[in-house]
């Protein structure tokens, strides 16, 4: 699944997620970031978004088995961005719209899977709602004023703007998940991002002249215009349907009960 990268970063990346599995059982391990989001550069880092279920003894327990993992560090020259959250509260942020969540299960670029994965990417889909565009607008807006308030501000940061903001469109409009932004810029109006995608692949620090960067600043309110566009008319419900919010609910407690009986 990773076959995109050289040999080398395949290698660090397997001896990684060896390591954290060691530690902890993985639901899934998606790769995020640039990679998955079709404009990586050399050095781009490994964006590693897992979710793990805690040992279910533990959880009946006194103690308090933590919710979360991250490990950021330099392998072998290759940068490792891995993160891992329990899998209660991803399915809580699934249905309140965190689009965070839905990309680790639904994502295209999984490196590990699991048979809970496979169940969950059959129930996903039907929690989703127009919950996500709180989220999606949330974090594009934050990506825009860092990129408007940047001294030197980069083909990443736009990119990242463009990203998000066209998956949260997209999502809204036909309930498909589609995270890789070329995928999306042609069909929204955007595919000169082409040229941002090129210039950020030749380093995550390639910085915009100052007259591209005025021409996209002027048109970033209409991308914001889209995704708020695409809220109301939205095929996806206002809220998770109950009966899919419920399915998933039972899927989790059963997921525990097998735990405790093996």
């Amino acid at each position: 699944m990773m076959e995109f990268l050289d040999e080398h970063a395949r290698e660090v990346a397997r001896r990684v997620l060896d390591e954290e599995e060691s530690h902890r059982r993985h639901v899934v391990i998606a790769l995020s970031g640039a990679h998955a989001y079709g404009f990586p550069s050399p050095d781009s880092d490994l964006d590693l978004k897992a979710i793990h279920i805690a040992d279910a003894e533990a959880l009946l327990g006194l103690g308090s088995p933590r919710d979360a993992f991250d490990r950021l560090e330099v392998i072998d020259g290759v940068e490792i961005d891995y993160t891992s959250n329990e899998l209660r509260g991803v399915l809580a942020g699934i249905l309140a719209g965190n689009g965070n969540y839905i990309e680790r299960v639904l994502g295209e670029l999984i490196p590990r899977s699991s048979a809970e994965h496979e169940q969950l990417c059959a129930l996903v889909p039907a929690t989703l709602s127009r919950r996500v565009h709180r989220h999606y607008r949330g974090f594009a807006a934050n990506q825009r004023r860092a990129f408007e308030s940047a001294e030197r501000p980069t083909a990443k940061k736009l990119l990242y703007v463009l990203r998000t903001a066209l998956t949260g469109t997209h999502l809204l409009r036909t309930g498909e998940l589609r995270v890789d932004l070329t995928t999306t810029m042609d069909e929204y109006g955007f595919g000169d991002a082409a040229e941002l995608i090129e210039a950020k692949k030749q380093g995550e620090l390639s910085v915009l002249d100052d007259g591209a960067r005025q021409a996209w600043l002027n048109r970033l309110d209409g991308l914001f215009e889209l995704l708020d566009e695409a809220r109301d008319p939205s095929p996806l419900p206002a809220e998770p349907p109950p009966a899919a919010a419920a399915e998933l609910d039972r899927w989790l407690i059963e997921t525990r009960r097998r735990q405790l009986a093996g």
